[in-house]
């Protein structure tokens, strides 16, 4: 089993990474869903300043940094988790207007959202990856009855809907994928107080979760991305305020490399690799129900 190592140094790597800023989102919110459409991000949902969730839906093209309003999702939703393959867009799960978790699952089709078949079983604040094969991985979260211990699986050729074996049962994580595997990094049991170090990847060859390299910090509220054969690590909240810290990993084996700091922390945020560069959308800047509209994206050489 993996032990929590340190972060290496700002490195060559760190060294040449910079953050730059964009347009920002029209209407901050924070515990969104968000994936990449051809050149754009579409972010969805979340919480308003109000504390209402929302049906909106935006998208912004990322090199032209403008944003488009895109037709809203069918419900209201806020802890929803999204993924992206081809083309398409899948929204799973989050919290209701009900404030329960959703038994629900959009896909956008760049065009307008359609109603896939319901999943197996309810999830709010969980994460979710594609992987190149067309499949769906929705890892964590939570459903009426406590924490998820099992992950659903869609495949986008089919839509079909199953169950596999879960990672470490825990919620406000995030998850990647990468060399064919999913990644679910950190999250929490509970509240910011209850955050996790541990990453679990799964191979779905063997069906199989195995330890990766623990963060270096504890984090719940957090995203992450895959971008050049690296995992990114960003964002998250705690007792202490939200995170600013974050950090790259090149391959179960070795060690997380921390990178220059998110120049606006905040939790509930929406992580996206896209043209070369991670981006960093919305969130809240504050724990607890903050709300901010910032883009900001780090270039890694």
């Amino acid at each position: 089993m993996w032990t929590a190592p340190l972060a290496a140094g700002l490195g060559a790597l760190a060294l040449a990474a910079s953050w730059s800023s964009g347009t920002p989102l029209p209407e901050p919110r924070t515990e969104v869903a968000a994936a990449a459409l051809g050149q754009r991000i579409v972010v969805a949902g979340g919480f308003l300043e109000s504390g209402a969730n929302s049906r909106r839906v935006d998208a912004y093209d990322t090199a032209r940094d403008r944003w488009e309003r895109l037709p809203d999702l069918p419900v209201s939703v806020d802890h929803a988790a999204a993924a992206s393959w081809r083309g398409r867009v899948v929204i799973v799960g989050g919290y209701g207007a009900d404030r329960a978790p959703l038994r629900a699952a959009f896909l956008f089709d760049g065009t307008r959202w359609r109603t896939l078949p319901r999943p197996p079983e309810e999830r709010a604040a969980a994460a979710a990856a594609a992987t190149s094969d067309g499949r769906v991985w929705v890892v964590g979260g939570r459903t009426r009855s406590g924490l998820a211990e099992t992950t659903l699986q869609l495949d986008l050729r089919t839509f079909r809907w199953r169950t596999v074996r879960g990672p470490r049962p825990r919620e406000h994580l995030s998850a990647t994928a990468l060399g064919g595997r999913v990644y679910a990094i950190g999250g929490r049991l509970a509240g910011y107080d209850t955050n996790l170090s541990t990453v679990e990847a799964y191979d779905p060859r063997r069906n199989r979760w195995t330890r990766a390299p623990d963060l270096p910090d504890a984090r719940g509220g957090t995203g992450a991305t895959a971008i050049a054969g690296r995992i990114v690590s960003v964002g998250g909240e705690s007792p202490d305020g939200t995170t600013k810290t974050v950090y790259a990993l090149r391959r179960p084996g070795t060690r997380w490399q921390q990178l220059p700091d998110l120049p606006t922390p905040r939790h509930g945020l929406g992580v996206v690799a896209l043209g070369g560069r991670v981006w960093v959308i919305a969130g809240g800047p504050k724990p607890g129900l903050t709300v901010s509209g910032a883009v900001e994206s780090l270039r890694l050489p």
